[in-house]
């Protein structure tokens, strides 16, 4: 498909929307690692289906029944794309990639305090704080560029010994871009005799992803990810995982479409999936998931890579030129990532910067620490005293970053708006910095 025919499968990419000085300009959207827009083919989907929309599972009506099959044939199809094994694992659906991993954390739990799970010092909060109350949590470190030190993994592996439960790990960071080598991540584990949990929100919508078949080294033994980071923004995530971690003991959340057999004294749980489903599912959002992945696939998601990829050199060979503009990620090109940029400006807060740019010229990105605060602290390079402006949220001098990240719909014009207004900003800084009130 040719790259300038992708904007025609998004919704909403051409919306005028309204600057403070009154003028309309068409809406940039820079903020796709926080969640995309959907496709069309989604919202079209949704919109075919309604008239059927019935409830899930113990129906016997013809609308009942239809939803039923189409939301069960929905476990298939996010199977088929992740590359996942219905025979040995099972998919569930959940709200968004925290549940899921809370989901997880859960159900891996087993009161034994000598599990460790190793987490990293690159994760969303989703990916680490689950784990904090429950398990001895450790984090592999991370090299002086923000990747992941992979001689640490091992020396952490080695010294628990057999005491890992798991190693959680993103599969591209929602700061830097960086992708992870998750399949030798996952070897490495599995010489331990621990699981590897792959966080895939960021990594899914943006690249090929193979969990590969069980009994191989490089097998993924549990993915999670959300629809609305993948132009499905209808509130359905997944847990793609062993059924045997769900068939024994009980889900964190129980009740109806959870059991087969309730007395007075005794439950009998259902098997997963749908023990795991507590109460009516979002069966419009994993229609929409079931959608944006279809349309992914017609695109091609080595497409889709390669394109992101041309976008994030190009922003990135005009950013670097830019004087006073300090990037905080791995220039090399070579090495693996998605369409992510961090970066400030010298001597201009980044909230000050994403509101000019918003206000300037309808750009919208994503300011702060990205829920991975210990990450972005680390890339900082912040000094301990600055721990005290952190823990005040509301502190104009918090630290933090400006994130720019690409969707597959973005184009070579939106970044030269991009380029051009922070030109512009740098050039009046002074300006700027006395006289612009934070929206």
């Amino acid at each position: 498909m040719n790259q300038s025919a992708f904007r025609s499968l998004i919704v909403g990419v051409d919306t005028k929307i309204p600057l403070p000085n009154g003028n309309w300009v068409t809406s940039i959207n820079l903020d796709n690692a926080a969640t995309t827009p959907p496709f069309v083919h989604v919202l079209n989907e949704i919109i075919n289906f309604a008239p059927m929309y019935s409830s899930v599972h113990r129906g016997t009506g013809y609308k009942s029944r239809f939803t039923t099959e189409l939301y069960e044939t929905s476990r298939l199809i996010v199977a088929n794309f992740v590359k996942a094994d219905l025979n040995h694992d099972t998919v569930i659906f959940l709200k968004n990639t925290t549940e899921a991993i809370n989901k997880l954390s859960y159900r891996l739990c087993d009161d034994n305090e000598k599990s460790v799970i190793l987490s990293t010092e690159m994760e969303h909060h989703s990916n680490d704080l689950p784990w904090r109350n429950k398990y001895h949590v450790d984090y592999v470190k991370i090299d002086n560029y923000g990747r992941l030190c992979l001689d640490d993994l091992v020396n952490k592996l080695s010294n628990y010994k057999n005491a890992v439960k798991l190693v959680a790990v993103t599969g591209a960071s929602n700061v830097t871009g960086y992708v992870n080598p998750i399949h030798e991540i996952a070897e490495i584990a599995h010489k331990y005799n621990a699981k590897i949990l792959v966080d895939g929100a960021q990594l899914v919508p943006h690249d090929q992803i193979d969990m590969k078949p069980f009994g191989s080294p490089q097998h993924i033994d549990y993915l999670v990810f959300s629809g609305h980071k993948m132009y499905a923004p209808f509130g359905t995530g997944v847990l793609i995982g062993p059924k045997d971690t769900f068939n024994n003991g009980a889900p964190e959340y129980a009740g109806g479409g959870t059991v087969r057999t309730v007395t007075r004294t005794d439950v009998i749980w259902d098997d997963p999936p749908h023990k795991e489903e507590a109460g009516t599912p979002n069966v419009m959002g994993v229609l929409g998931l079931q959608a944006a992945i279809k349309s992914l696939c017609m695109i091609g998601m080595r497409n889709i890579s390669n394109y992101e990829l041309k976008l994030w050199n190009y922003t990135v060979e005009n950013l670097k030129n830019l004087p006073g503009l300090r990037l905080y990620c791995d220039l090399n090109p070579d090495k693996p990532r998605i369409g992510i940029i961090p970066f400030n400006l010298d001597g201009i807060h980044h909230a000050l910067v994403a509101d000019i740019l918003a206000a300037k010229a309808g750009i919208a990105v994503r300011n702060g620490c990205f829920c991975a605060q210990p990450y972005v602290r680390k890339l900082l390079m912040l000094p301990k005293e600055k721990e005290a402006c952190i823990r005040n949220y509301h502190s104009h001098s918090r630290p933090g970053m400006i994130r720019v990240s690409f969707g597959l719909y973005n184009n070579y014009e939106e970044i030269n708006v991009l380029i051009q207004t922070l030109r512009h900003i740098l050039e009046y800084k002074d300006y700027y910095v006395n006289n612009y009130m934070t929206i």
